[in-house]
């Protein structure tokens, strides 16, 4: 089963249907948190519902390497363009090299020439 993915506030809710498209369940925060939430209550939010939190932000993989978390997952973006328009691609394809590694729990950067993972705790 595909892990599910929470898009931060600092990516385009077009980012859902796009991931949808592809088979990907996808929420955007602004429609199940409040938008001016803390990193640690959408992190909290994503751990307790079991979904990825992809992002343009680096605190996300910051706090992980800092509290050694087992999770959640998340998918980091490395881009200045960060539309789906951009990145649709690259993302789909990380996405898909990387499931099992975002279903066990990893932090997984993505940019625009390749992605990496590291497996939690980092």
């Amino acid at each position: 089963m595909k892990p599910k993915l929470l898009l931060g506030m600092n990516l385009s809710p077009a980012w859902a249907q796009v991931l949808q498209k592809h088979g990907w369940e996808a929420v955007h925060w602004s429609d199940v948190g409040d938008p001016r939430a803390s990193d640690r209550d959408i992190m909290d939010w994503a751990a307790t519902h079991r979904y990825v939190v992809f992002t343009h932000d680096l605190d996300f993989g910051t706090t992980l390497a800092l509290t050694h978390e087992a999770g959640p997952s998340v998918l980091q973006v490395r881009a200045e363009n960060i539309l789906p328009d951009y990145l649709e691609d690259l993302v789909i394809s990380a996405l898909n090299q990387h499931e099992a590694d975002l279903s066990s729990g990893a932090l997984v950067i993505v940019d625009e020439s390749r992605s990496r993972v590291r497996v939690l705790p980092i």
